[in-house]
């Protein structure tokens, strides 16, 4: 535990909230950055979600758009540009002098305090970090399995890096017993374009899991889209087997899949834009190549993803994802028909700004014995089948949903003429048909194989590395460095994190629980700080031995 903590430096900040006298505070000062005779032509390229770039004294700072608009006649005051445009931007890092997202008193948008700045239009341009050409990509190979010239001239326009297709069937990379094996610069996908919503997802599913093989071979069917081979083609042979086989996919490859969906499905900006993993998931697993929903609810509905909707428990400062699970069925109402091989849980937040709690611990193992219909469940009192549930009784001695199974001798000598549990109204239990009186009473649990993280619009995951419970964990991120500028190229990086390793632990996660103020390394932090979405595969479901 001692690697995972350090001292970190108490960090103030100026504050531009409605309490404070804007007037009292140093606006910080920008450089313009494009003639005022462009204005018009490029406020039209920023929009919310548009990636930029300021510059303080030609020390370049890096930002997404929060909001646009104009404050010229409020109050009497113009504030900006001669025709008052302005954007709100949210930085990376915060600046002396920066805001939450408020200006005079009017809230326009939410960030972390000392990020939020409004410019005039002139003071920002597009992010040369996501800007660079693909035209040599385009019209070389990428998307055709050719290996000529033009896939060449990808390769250099990209660092160099050689990223063949690799036909066939390539199991998952096999489990590591340490990281160090394998982390370097240059591993995972390499990100493009604001493509790191998409680049942390795909990483997360393919790399060391094959719970999502069945996109990769199943054949097409009538129901099928006519380009539905191509797609699958591409995300198989030039993104997952390469992954797979070298632990490297250039940019240009994953560029291919991003023309090919946003192509055939609705969810529009998929080559360019600021999207979320979800948006992603919608496009590739609903439209695009159909796969057969994961989850099934007794409600009626079917979903590939599943978000967690919970009211905030004062008393609980750092829940663990268990927690959050069981609460949000609890308060639904609803359960799954079966057990689903795989569980996309996205996390009680939305967006970048809000979130319900400031840390949440994944949960190694996830338990969803007590939400799935008709499966035997244990009486939380004398261990025998359960045949009552009382969901009243949630959360009593400690054990959430377990608590709210009862057998039929237990529950009214627990109940009955209680002061408050004798008015608690019971539902009966049905278990499967067929089962044996001396069945064993066996629990199912769920293995967490990746979470995505985002901070400031840019995602990142933590990935197990390995089809076992005791493989060490690693982080990705697409972008974690940049060669050159506009007509530059990313760098992706796999890294340890042991320390990770330690707060996934049952130990490592009741002392964080415990000091729920305690400082953390940065992985530490950012994976209980940012997490997003969790993914879970069954312990049952494996395609190669």
């Amino acid at each position: 535990w001692g690697e995972v903590l350090k001292d970190v430096p108490n960090r103030g900040g100026l504050t531009d909230s409605p309490d404070q006298d804007f007037r009292a505070v140093k606006e910080p000062e920008f450089d313009q950055l494009v003639p005022d005779w462009l204005v018009d032509e490029q406020l039209a390229e920023f929009v919310p979600g548009s990636m930029v770039q300021l510059e303080q004294a030609g020390q370049p700072l890096y930002g997404v758009v929060r909001w646009r608009g104009s404050m010229v006649g409020d109050n009497g005051v113009g504030i900006g540009s001669d025709t008052g445009e302005l954007v709100g931007v949210e930085l990376e890092e915060e600046i002396a002098g920066g805001g939450a997202g408020t200006l005079k008193g009017r809230n326009f948008f939410n960030c972390g305090e000392g990020k939020g700045v409004f410019v005039p239009v002139t003071q920002v341009r597009p992010d040369p970090r996501f800007t660079e050409s693909l035209v040599n990509s385009h019209t070389g190979s990428a998307g055709n399995g050719d290996n000529g010239s033009g896939d060449a001239d990808a390769a250099q326009d990209f660092g160099g890096l050689e990223c063949p297709p690799v036909p066939g069937v390539c199991p998952p990379w096999p489990a590591v017993e340490s990281v160090k094996e394998i982390a370097g610069r240059n591993k995972g996908i390499q990100g493009h374009q604001n493509s790191c919503y998409l680049d942390a997802t795909l990483f997360s599913m393919f790399t060391f899991s094959s719970v999502f093989d069945s996109l990769l071979y199943r054949p097409r069917n009538k129901d099928d889209i006519p380009k539905y081979e191509e797609v699958q083609r591409v995300l198989r042979d030039e993104i997952v087997n390469p992954l797979r086989k070298r632990l490297f996919v250039r940019a240009d490859r994953v560029m291919s899949l991003r023309t090919l969906l946003d192509s055939l499905s609705n969810v529009s900006g998929l080559m360019d834009q600021e999207k979320d993993p979800e948006e992603f998931l919608n496009s590739l697993l609903n439209q695009v190549l159909k796969a057969s929903p994961y989850l099934e609810l007794t409600s009626g509905q079917t979903s590939h993803t599943y978000q967690l909707f919970v009211e905030k428990d004062p008393s609980i400062k750092i829940p663990t994802v268990q927690e959050l699970f069981e609460q949000s069925f609890l308060t639904s109402g609803i359960k799954f028909k079966k057990v689903p091989p795989i569980l996309i849980l996205q996390m009680p937040r939305f967006g970048t700004q809000f979130k319900m709690y400031e840390r949440i611990v994944p949960s190694l193992l996830l338990d969803i014995t007590d939400v799935i219909e008709g499966m035997p469940r244990q009486c939380i009192s004398c261990g025998q089948l359960a045949t009552i549930e009382c969901l009243k009784c949630y959360g009593d001695r400690e054990q959430g949903l377990q608590s709210t199974a009862f057998c039929s001798i237990c529950y009214p000598r627990l109940h009955h003429n209680h002061e408050i549990r004798g008015n608690h109204l019971p539902t009966r239990l049905y278990g499967p048909q067929g089962r044996k009186k001396d069945d064993k009473l066996t629990r199912v649990n769920m293995q967490l194989v990746a979470v995505i993280c985002i901070e400031t619009s840019h995602y990142v995951s933590f990935t197990r590395c390995g089809d076992n419970i005791r493989a060490p964990w690693a982080f990705f991120d697409s972008m974690a460095d940049r060669k050159g500028e506009q007509n530059g190229y990313n760098i992706p990086e796999l890294i340890p994190v042991p320390e990770v390793d330690y707060i996934l632990s049952d130990a490592g996660a009741q002392q964080l629980r415990n000091n729920p103020g305690i400082a953390l390394t940065e992985h530490a932090r950012r994976l209980v700080a940012d997490s997003y979405i969790c993914i879970y595969q069954s312990e049952e479901v494996r395609m190669y031995n």
